[in-house]
C-alpha cells in the first residue's frame, strides 16, 4: 500500500501515524456490577418546600438585584469586552479573557444554577432561614461566591450584594 501510495506522490509512514490507544476495560463477568471513582459527591436532591409562587418572587427578585449590581459592576470596569445580557431568565456576564458566567432559574426544580469559567456549575437553593441561595454542598451563597471570585478575576473588590432581598 505504501508503495501504491507513493506512486501517487503521497508521502505516508504508518509510524508517524500515532492515535491514542483506546482504555479497554478488562473482561468481567455478565452479572458484575462496575464502580468508578467519582470525582464529585452524587448530586444531592433537594425537595424545596417553595411554592411555585414564592419561587417566582425570590428568583426573579434575586435574578434583577444580580443584574444590576453587574450592569453597574461592568460600567465602573469600562471594558468594551465586558458585557451583561438577560433574558428569559437567563443572566449572561462576558467578561473577555477570564470567561462568561451563565446564570438561570430552574423553576422545575426551584433552583438558580451558575456556570461559572473559574468554579464550574453549581446549583443552589433558596433557604428562607438566610433569605439566601445557597449550594447544598459547601454552604456558601450566591453572592458570596460571586464576590470572591469576580473580586480575584477582576483585582478589585466587588459586591453584587445580597442578590436576594
Amino acid at each position: 500500500m505504501l508503495a501504491s501510495l507513493a506512486r501517487l506522490g503521497v508521502v505516508a509512514s504508518i509510524q508517524c501515524l500515532r492515535f491514542p490507544r483506546p482504555l479497554l476495560r478488562p473482561a468481567a463477568p455478565r452479572n458484575a456490577q462496575w464502580s468508578r471513582p467519582m470525582s464529585t459527591p452524587p448530586p444531592q436532591v433537594n425537595i424545596s418546600e417553595l411554592s411555585t409562587e414564592r419561587y417566582n418572587l425570590c428568583s426573579d427578585t434575586a435574578m434583577d438585584n444580580l443584574l444590576h449590581a453587574l450592569e453597574d459592576l461592568v460600567d465602573t470596569l469600562g471594558n468594551p469586552a465586558y458585557e451583561v445580557e438577560y433574558h428569559s431568565g437567563v443572566l449572561t456576564l462576558q467578561l473577555g479573557d477570564h470567561g462568561t458566567y451563565v446564570i438561570n432559574k430552574q423553576p422545575p426544580n426551584k433552583q438558580i444554577w451558575l456556570s461559572s469559567p473559574f468554579s464550574g456549575p453549581k446549583r443552589y437553593d433558596y433557604y428562607e432561614d438566610r433569605n439566601a441561595w445557597v449550594y447544598a454542598r459547601d454552604g456558601q451563597s450566591l453572592s458570596d461566591l460571586l464576590n470572591h471570585e469576580l473580586s480575584d478575576a477582576l483585582q478589585r473588590p466587588v459586591d453584587v450584594a445580597d442578590v436576594s432581598q
